[in-house]
């Protein structure tokens, strides 16, 4: 049997991350591949299209039921999909109240203590937003994830998060074995989005792995809560993410050490490709003077 490979989907929230990873995780598990999902958002919709559901029950919400994390057997967490892929959810606490992190940090303990991790070729963790906490760092903090995809658009904000998750992989990348496996972009139809992405990647010093076109039957087939893969098996969209997915299996061991870079360097790319206006160059041009 192959090693086993710890992977992680980050990227901005809304940006599309949990259907990029579903999608191209269904079409590893087309491969053959034997797959485990951890949900590590506290919405719980890392797993929705796999398991035809609005959203698991989760790791956190189970135990509070069942009194601790202890009174839980692994059959209780554990949900079984299409394609035979394995799902959890973390979980996290109520709107306002506690740390969200800890939900990952309890499932994944829970998870590797209970033999969830045997027999599979890929442990795929879906997380949140930027690395602002030690929670949802807790993949790459903890050299769980040794592999990290970014998910991205042309979008500032997007590229933002994208170098900003760049920076937690760094801090964390000497002490244990995670790399930065490479950039997705889900396409938003921005201006020079697939240059602006390329030109990004390289200067993180990774590489574009694939540009996921923009397809309405992405939106058709989340409404049924399925991949596209499920849906519309022969669709081009469905292709794309079997190139996807591809892509990642071939990317074993090429993973990197991220070189982030800094606000100013982020604005002046966008403003290379012409991506801000006159008005924001100018907004620009005097917040750098008068810092």
């Amino acid at each position: 049997m192959s090693a086993l490979r710890q992977i992680a989907f980050y990227g901005k929230g809304g940006i599309g991350k949990s259907t990029t990873s579903q999608n191209t995780l269904a079409a590893l598990a087309e491969m053959g591949q034997k797959i485990l999902i951890v949900g590590c958002d506290p919405k719980a919709d890392s797993t929705r299209l796999i398991l035809h559901a609005k959203a698991q029950d989760t790791v956190l919400s189970l135990a509070a039921d069942a009194g601790s994390v202890e009174d839980l057997e692994l059959e209780d967490v554990l949900k079984v999909g299409y394609r035979d892929i394995r799902c959890v959810e973390s979980g996290g606490p109520e709107p306002g109240v506690g740390c969200a992190g800890r939900g990952v940090i309890t499932a994944i303990n829970f998870l590797e203590e209970n033999g969830a991790y045997d027999g599979v070729d890929y442990v795929s963790y879906d997380v949140l937003g930027d690395v602002v906490c030690g929670g949802f760092a807790m993949p790459i903090r903890e050299n769980k994830a040794q592999e990290i995809y970014i998910v991205m658009s042309g979008e500032m904000m997007a590229m933002y998060a994208a170098n900003n998750i760049s920076k937690g992989i760094l801090k964390y990348a000497n002490a244990g074995g995670v790399r930065l496996g490479g950039l997705i972009c889900n396409e938003r139809k921005t201006d020079k989005e697939y240059e602006l992405a390329d030109a990004l990647a390289k200067k993180l010093g990774t590489k574009l792995i694939h540009f996921v076109p923009r397809d309405n039957v992405v939106q058709h087939a989340e409404l049924r809560r399925m991949t596209v893969l499920e849906y519309d098996p022969e669709s081009k969209q469905a292709g794309e993410y079997r190139a996807l997915a591809q892509k990642v299996h071939a990317n074993a061991g090429n993973g990197v050490i991220p070189t982030p870079i800094s606000m100013d360097e982020l604005e002046d790319l966008l403003l290379e490709f012409g991506i801000m206006s006159k008005e924001d160059e100018s907004i620009v041009g005097k917040s750098k003077s008068a810092a």
